[in-house]
């Protein structure tokens, strides 16, 4: 079996500012984002532009950050944010939902293209292949800080189980968090990518998004520790795999639907006005 090695989550200082490895994985997460989506505003037909990719980057960075605070107060520890209001804002404390970023990723996208008059489907058929590299990042991150490690492996998988000194008790687990930059963040990218090169019916790509990250997030889950302040819910399911669920259904819905709808004429990156969702 493997040990964790116990990396320093200090990356390097500057004086008495010390900058953690998991602040430079979102770092590199928006990176990656900022260059992708410049490689990608270069097909006309997108109609976005390399000032719209800067700008939707601007505002996203404070989409996904509050959301994923407010994600994690509400959905994992409401309760204990009510009794401690001030601790809200404290996000140096640790806890971020990659749900909640998810979402507040979306409002950006929709007051990005009701203030630039752009279809907000195609905003967000634009955007969501860009992200899931900025996940794997994330888990990247995790892993790095021996957090969220996996559940207990079994022994037929101990040549690649790994004990995390932080869970306390030696036991053999799963590296979940590999896992999850795996498949949420390499795979789910590569299947994003490959659907998206040509034109699709508007909203089909973020449909598409919405099913594959709830579908591999829900697997990869099966592997991962639950938090231990809630175990596992009804149904023997993680808090993570229940907010998944509602990700897949919405996510098929919206794809049969936008599927279904006439197809624009090739060459067009928005649609007119009258017909804006």
């Amino acid at each position: 079996m493997l040990v964790h090695p116990q990396f320093d989550p200090v990356a390097f200082s500057i004086g008495p500012v010390a900058v953690r490895w998991y602040g430079l994985m979102y770092l590199v997460a928006f990176a990656q984002f900022w260059w992708l989506g410049r490689l990608r505003a270069g097909d006309a037909w997108r109609g976005m532009s390399r000032q719209d990719v800067e700008d939707l980057l601007f505002f996203g960075v404070l989409g996904v950050i509050i959301g994923g605070r407010l994600g994690y107060v509400l959905f994992y520890k409401p309760d204990h944010y009510l009794a401690n209001p001030l601790e809200v804002p404290m996000v140096w404390k640790g806890g971020m939902a990659s749900h909640g970023g998810i979402i507040g990723a979306i409002v950006v996208m929709w007051l990005f293209a009701a203030a630039r008059g752009k279809s907000f489907l195609r905003v967000a058929d634009f955007v969501v292949p860009l992200v899931p590299l900025g996940l794997a990042a994330g888990r990247i991150g995790n892993f790095i800080n021996g957090e969220l490690w996996g559940r207990p492996a079994d022994p037929s998988l101990w040549p690649w189980a790994m004990v995390f000194p932080q869970a306390g008790d030696g036991t053999p687990r799963h590296p979940s968090q590999l896992y999850q930059a795996g498949l949420e963040g390499v795979l789910l990218f590569a299947i994003l990518w490959w659907y998206s090169r040509r034109q699709r019916p508007p909203g089909c790509v973020g449909a598409m998004f919405l099913i594959g990250y709830g579908l591999l997030r829900f697997a990869a889950e099966f592997g991962r520790e639950p938090d231990a302040f809630l175990g596992l819910l009804a149904l023997r399911l993680s808090m993570g795999q229940w907010l998944s669920l509602p990700m897949i259904v919405a996510g098929v819905g919206l794809f049969v639907y936008f599927r279904s709808r006439p197809r624009e004429p090739a060459g067009r990156g928005t649609l007119p006005a009258a017909t804006r969702r």
